[in-house]
């Protein structure tokens, strides 16, 4: 008998493919289909801090009272935080599977009280999204990496659930930064988070958006960054996303240490139907290797159990050249 179960973050899943934060995940109908398809657990769309503030905003601007800013500001902020706490219970009325709330957010004291009404709200986990880009020509890289480590020990000394924190590639020492996350009591990372596709438009002569899905070309950094923090950091979870759209996929990423794989490009183009299919491929070559569970095989690849840890790194580049030289 094949045992998929899986423990992440301190949660139990039946299997670890994962929804990832998505339109999808915002429509209980969809998060029941994936239930049905046999999804191990889902991640809620994501609350923008950025998306509420820029709300209160446009309110603002139509207003000719000045005085009531505040008052507008905190009141659009409260019904779009009301809306996703109620989402939240209702989503855990109807699944039995395990609900991660997710959050966006960029100053350190924004959501540290938000977090707590999440955690009241049902959330099983909450994943903690922070990725921008940093722009500021005089800042000091090192306080981007304090101000990660800032949030992430706020959020979890106010909640008792899991904080799961999402990072994007574009960090200088990523298994230095997990593991600072993981010493301030971050029980999870999701690596690695998708960023806007930003493409020109040379007819009209303007910035315009590239492709808004993945497919398994994108997974190479997902690989990379999975391996290195799972051999060099290790006693923190990691929840694999970017580039996961067939059962090959979740394989690749559990060889190389992830304990979750997060779908989302691949339900958006064929539907519940992808992860239904992903969970029968990875029973069935597991049964085809031998393996009972997942623990057996899981991090056979990573940066720990490899010969050398340059085999995540300029190693692969410099002999994909040399075997093409010849």
């Amino acid at each position: 008998m094949i045992d998929l179960t899986t423990n992440f973050a301190g949660l139990r899943l039946s299997n670890p493919v994962i929804a990832g934060s998505s339109g999808l995940t915002r429509n209980l109908s969809k998060i029941k289909e994936l239930t049905d398809a046999g999804i191990g657990a889902v991640v809620l769309k994501s609350l923008f801090e950025e998306q509420i503030e820029m709300q209160g905003a446009n309110l603002l601007d139509l207003s000719n009272y000045p005085e009531a800013a505040d008052y507008i500001s905190n009141y659009v902020k409260s019904d779009e935080i009301n809306n996703y706490l109620n989402f939240i219970r209702e989503v855990k009325r109807e699944v039995s599977i395990p609900v991660i709330a997710s959050i966006n957010c960029y100053k350190s004291d924004s959501w540290v009280s938000f977090a707590k009404s999440v955690e009241e709200a049902g959330a099983d986990a909450l994943e903690v999204n922070m990725m921008r880009v940093e722009t500021d020509l005089f800042r000091n890289p090192t306080e981007v990496v304090d101000e990660y480590v800032r949030v992430t020990e706020a959020l979890v000394k106010r909640v008792s659930i899991p904080v799961i924190v999402k990072l994007s590639r574009f960090h200088v020492n990523m298994p230095a930064l997990v593991d600072k996350l993981r010493a301030v009591g971050a029980k999870a990372v999701t690596l690695v988070n998708r960023a806007y596709q930003t493409d020109v438009d040379i007819d009209n002569i303007k910035l315009s958006s590239g492709n808004i899905f993945t497919d398994s070309d994108d997974l190479s950094d997902t690989l990379r960054f999975t391996g290195l923090v799972t051999g060099l950091v290790g006693r923190i979870d990691v929840s694999a996303s970017t580039g996961v759209h067939e059962y090959k996929d979740v394989v690749k990423c559990l060889l190389v240490g992830a304990t979750t794989v997060q779908m989302c490009s691949a339900i958006y183009q064929k539907g519940a139907i992808a992860v239904k299919e992903a969970i029968e491929g990875l029973e069935k070559w597991m049964k085809q290797k031998g393996y009972y569970n997942i623990s057996e095989f899981r991090g056979k690849l990573n940066a720990k159990n490899l010969p050398s840890v340059t085999q995540f790194e300029r190693m692969q580049f410099m002999k994909y050249f040399s075997n093409h030289d010849k």
